[in-house]
């Protein structure tokens, strides 16, 4: 079971959302299936919302990275997240691109995609994402250049106001990473937008 935010109260957010059905108009004895609704949006929401619990940020373990002054860059590439919009609640999703030049340590394999999910698990701002993302493997690593790049489709774009699809996309590059000679590693943008059931 996934932990919860210190502040959640799942019986509460059970009632606000049968508070909602009932002030949308909807009926359980007319449509059964929203019988169990709100308790199955509270349990859903204290998974999805779970990068707010302050126990919950990913214990990456570091190593000593020997050639520390080298050109080695780390690349992971094409990860796949979602969130929720933090202005509408309803969900972006699509792929991140981290990279960093290590100085003296590095992380396993995985710490970015933890971090990644952390980081989404909370309702959000891509903008937001990126550059916290950046900011922890800054203060966790201490690396020469960082780069975090996010490519989101915002179906907060697609099902309201204009109702238009598009990729948007955030960078955040500091450090030896905004170096000329490093732009050719960074993705150029402009990619295909992730379909909404892509597992990839």
């Amino acid at each position: 079971m996934p932990s919860q935010p210190p502040a959640s109260d799942r019986r509460a957010v059970a009632r606000a959302v049968a508070d909602l059905i009932r002030a949308l108009g909807l009926d359980e004895t007319q449509e059964p299936e929203l019988k169990d609704t709100p308790t199955r949006v509270a349990d859903l929401y204290a998974e999805l919302f779970s990068g707010l619990d302050p126990a919950a940020v990913p214990d990456l373990a570091t190593f000593p990275h020997a050639s520390g002054a080298g050109d080695d860059l780390v690349v992971v590439r094409d990860l796949p997240f979602h969130s929720l919009c933090v202005h509408h609640l309803v969900p972006f999703f699509g792929r991140a691109y981290i990279a960093y030049l290590p100085g003296e340590r590095i992380i396993g394999i995985s710490g970015v995609a933890r971090l990644l999910d952390h980081y989404a698990r909370r309702p959000q701002l891509q903008e937001r994402i990126t550059s916290q993302i950046a900011d922890h493997l800054e203060q966790l690593l201490a690396p020469r250049g960082v780069a975090v790049v996010l490519e989101a489709r915002h179906l907060c774009m697609e099902m309201r106001g204009i109702r238009k699809r598009g990729l948007v996309e955030t960078r955040v590059v500091r450090g030896a990473l905004s170096e000329a000679r490093w732009a050719a590693v960074l993705p150029a943008g402009g990619g295909e937008p992730p379909a909404a059931d892509d597992e990839r």
